[in-house]
């Protein structure tokens, strides 16, 4: 079995990695040759004692020869009816620290072909679902083909996923909390040190990623452990910059979601190590399942990461000198919204919108509920309930997404002026959006419609998609790429702070008119110079000075 762009080649590639030998396979496709390596173990697998542990690098490279050309194991996550739906039936271990790398061809091996920009990337999921191996009825989500045919080297990872990833043990440095970040962390190591055998310039990684996994990336930007190990970033819809002070939990809350699975579990103790050892020893099919509904979020005030990004920045505690392309979804809190809150699925009144917006207030319990209907339902038809979803998908969307992604990129190119940094909003999306909840006009371009593009889907599979939509996969993939090359993704795309008075700095990325720039008015005023109102409400004003 292997994935392909078209067909296999029957010609295998032996790797000496750090981790064994890798056998991989060619591949052919879009007028390319590229090399396919999948499921390369970058850790040893973290069961029984490492359960909940940072990531532990192989010791020993492997005896037997792995074999690159099959795909491998999803962590263990919750599996949905909906997700189950959209992305079929994901086979799950707990040993499913691996990752996969796509490179253009080199003809037997040869090294002295100049070494490729290397994308390194994080897929989402809000840290408690998804794979480098989500695919729908349809195609397969990451597949990297597309994007080395442009001459970059892909990389794709697998990390562990909520109680598994992100379970905090207090004082017991067996269970650190942000163990998926560490994950991420070792496989970003591995590339450094072997990247170069693929192709690879182990220089000059960019690090991209979606929602959760963009997310990850602005994690990265900010811890002190990831310095030095990549130089560019992209961040599609997602930033740890959260709600004034707050950020999304402190170190208490995962202690008390880890010792309230414990207690469901029956594994309750006093002592932090007889508890944890009890959950090292739970089938991992039980502690999935008793934590549906628990959320084991991020943390500040480890290692990983010191403090909140509000601070970090005021400090200046981030790794500078990063070049970014940073942006969002038009509507980007729609379905998010719709799957999250299941009010929204009927008819809502008034009285139901500033309910929903004191629900969310109880995750952000700063949120001034007068002052967001206010902005929200200005000249808003508060007897139709279509425009009453709409006005709270746009509050959702500022909050959760866009307003956290825009202040982040923007405090950053702030405060490291060496770096250029891009922002866009998409406005576009296929036919097939339904895919990932998008349907009816108040859903509009929303959560994960930059997706299919930046993987160049509709090239693989044109028949699925209209001329148009292969046309802007065609521009999305070769800006993406040759950011990674060059630092610019389009010669004609501004930085997001720019001299010239005629242009917001904010790319309306869409296929019909590629080169307009846009006023994001719930996300900046129309010089783009601080943060509107919808954006104070959301974030500290003090972060975009005026």
């Amino acid at each position: 079995i292997c994935i392909t762009i078209n067909h296999c080649i029957n010609a295998y590639i032996d790797i000496n990695t750090t981790s064994g030998v890798v056998r991989g396979q060619t591949i052919y496709g879009l007028n390319a040759s590229i090399d396919q390596f999948l499921g390369i173990p970058y850790a040893e697998p973290p069961i029984g004692r490492l359960r909940f542990a940072k990531p532990v690098p192989i010791a020993t490279p492997l005896q037997d020869i792995i074999d690159g050309s099959k795909t491998k194991y999803a962590c263990i996550q919750p599996i949905s009816a909906d997700y189950e739906r959209i992305y079929g039936n994901v086979a799950q271990s707990e040993d499913c620290l691996v990752l996969n790398i796509w490179s253009p061809y080199r003809p037997h091996n040869n090294t002295q072909l100049a070494l490729k920009p290397v994308m390194f990337w994080i897929h989402g999921g809000s840290l408690t679902v998804g794979s480098v191996y989500e695919r729908t009825t349809h195609y397969m989500w990451f597949n990297g083909a597309v994007l080395a045919a442009n001459g970059v080297v892909v990389v794709t990872v697998n990390y562990r996923l909520g109680p598994f990833g992100f379970t905090y043990g207090g004082a017991d440095e067996t269970a650190p909390g942000n163990a998926g970040f560490y994950d991420q962390l070792l496989a970003l190591k591995w590339v450094k040190e072997n990247i170069h055998l693929f192709g690879g310039d182990k220089n000059l990684v960019t690090l991209f990623g979606h929602s959760a996994g963009s997310w990850s990336v602005s994690a990265h930007i900010l811890s002190p452990l990831s310095r030095g190990l990549f130089r560019r970033a992209i961040m599609q819809s997602g930033a740890l910059l959260w709600d004034k002070r707050r950020g999304i939990v402190n170190k208490l809350e995962p202690l008390s979601a880890a010792k309230q699975m414990a207690t469901e579990l029956n594994c309750t103790s006093d002592n932090n190590n007889e508890w944890l050892q009890c959950l090292r020893g739970v089938g991992a099919d039980q502690l999935r399942d008793v934590t549906k509904g628990h959320i084991f979020p991020i943390q500040e005030g480890t290692e990983f990461l010191s403090e909140l990004a509000i601070d970090a920045f005021n400090d200046g505690h981030f790794n500078p000198g990063v070049d970014i392309i940073a942006g969002v979804a038009r509507r980007d809190g729609s379905n998010l919204a719709h799957d999250s809150i299941p009010y929204l699925s009927g008819n809502i009144t008034m009285d139901t919108f500033k309910l929903l917006v004191q629900g969310v207030g109880a995750v952000f319990p700063d949120i001034n509920v007068t002052a967001v209907c206010d902005y929200y339902l200005s000249g808003v038809d508060t007897g139709s309930s279509d425009a009453l979803k709409v006005a709270f998908y746009e509050f959702f969307g500022d909050l959760l997404v866009k307003c956290p992604t825009y202040v982040f990129a923007r405090q950053y190119d702030q405060l490291s002026p060496k770096s250029r940094v891009y922002f866009y909003e998409q406005s576009y999306q296929s036919r097939n959006a339904w895919l990932w909840g998008c349907v009816g006009p108040q859903m509009g371009v929303c959560h994960g419609a930059d997706q299919e593009f930046v993987w160049g889907v509709p090239l693989v599979y044109p028949n699925t998609f209209t001329d148009t939509d292969r046309q802007f996969a065609r521009y999305v993939t070769k800006m993406w790429t040759d950011f990674a090359k060059t630092g610019v993704p389009d010669a004609n795309w501004p930085q997001i702070i720019n001299n010239d008075d005629d242009i917001t700095g904010v790319k309306d990325l869409n296929p019909i008119n590629p080169n307009r720039f846009v006023n994001i008015i719930t996300i900046a005023d129309a010089k783009n110079t601080k943060p509107s109102d919808a954006c104070s409400l959301q974030v500290p004003s003090e972060l975009v000075p005026c």
